[in-house]
């Protein structure tokens, strides 16, 4: 009996260990091995063109929004698919991502990047603003556009990584499912809102973005893989995770997180905008109590 008990912890040991996986690069890592990547800039274009990783494309993560002023929903596909073409992207690029440094713009287009089928994708785990002032000689550095042959990419979706009102509204009584609302507490608490109504999603757990990101003498760096696991400690590994926000962008680098520490999860692209604009859905407001 105490062997069954040893084998099956053994076992759930290393299923931890081989889902937990990195999904960013580090800049030593990168400069030693850029050629293995196709490295994309998701500043604007004006942010761009001052100057960026060398070699680096221009994809701007306004692309990765259908109507941001209206929602959070992501890009439709026949939109997406020439988008992506003309940036040169394939399903089989290996990409690294990275914006000014506060890693949300990034983990938006790495989800988006999800959604629509790619699998290697990972984020330069730098503060590219911070950087940019620091190396006074640019050797890493440049202002010249890359010449980019367009791509034959064939749109396709994975439907795990997107959540909708409807799957999210199933989400609130299942109990193999949680929640998470990325926006900061005083949201969250019903205080402050960017929708008509108040409060959060019920049943949902806050756990703010920001969380995610740390500051140290390089500037703002995502948290490590361990200060990650204690972050998401009290996330039950077997169920299924819904990560929202106000339009899909803060969720994003939650769901960046948890996809690093192998669960099963998927990010509310219309968010808080839709849901709490819509009066036929339920809400929890704290505030009100």
């Amino acid at each position: 009996m105490k062997t069954l008990m040893y084998m099956a912890s053994l076992v759930l040991f290393f299923q931890n260990v081989l889902y937990a996986q990195s999904l960013r690069v580090e800049l030593a890592e990168y400069l030693q091995n850029s050629s293995n990547y196709t490295v994309i800039d998701v500043r604007e274009k004006a942010d761009y063109d001052k100057g960026h990783i060398k070699g680096a494309i221009n994809f701007p993560v306004l692309k990765t929004y259908e109507h941001k002023k209206e929602n959070g929903k992501v890009t439709n596909p026949i939109r997406m698919q020439k988008q992506l073409r003309a940036v040169g992207l394939d399903i089989d690029s290996n990409i690294l991502i990275y914006d000014k440094g506060g890693f949300l713009n990034s983990s938006r287009m790495f989800w988006t990047l999800e959604v629509y089928g790619f699998k290697n994708v990972k984020l330069l785990n730098i503060d590219f603003d911070l950087w940019y002032k620091k190396d006074k000689n640019k050797k890493y550095l440049s202002a010249k556009v890359p010449n980019i042959i367009p791509s034959e990419y064939i749109v396709t979706i994975d439907n795990k990584k997107l959540a909708t009102k409807f799957t999210t509204l199933i989400a609130i009584k299942n109990p193999n499912q949680l929640i998470i609302d990325a926006r900061n507490e005083p949201f969250y608490q019903g205080l402050k809102s960017k929708a008509k109504r108040y409060g959060h999603i019920p049943s949902a757990l806050n756990i703010p973005a920001t969380k995610n990101i740390k500051k140290d003498h390089t500037g703002f760096k995502l948290k490590t893989l361990s200060e990650f696991k204690e972050l998401y400690k009290n996330i039950d590994k077997n169920s299924k995770v819904i990560t929202y926000c106000t339009h899909g962008k803060r969720s994003a680098a939650n769901y960046f997180a948890l996809r690093e520490l192998g669960y099963n999860v998927s990010a509310y692209d219309s968010s808080w905008q839709e849901w709490g604009n819509d009066f036929n859905l339920p809400v929890e407001n704290p505030s009100k109590k």
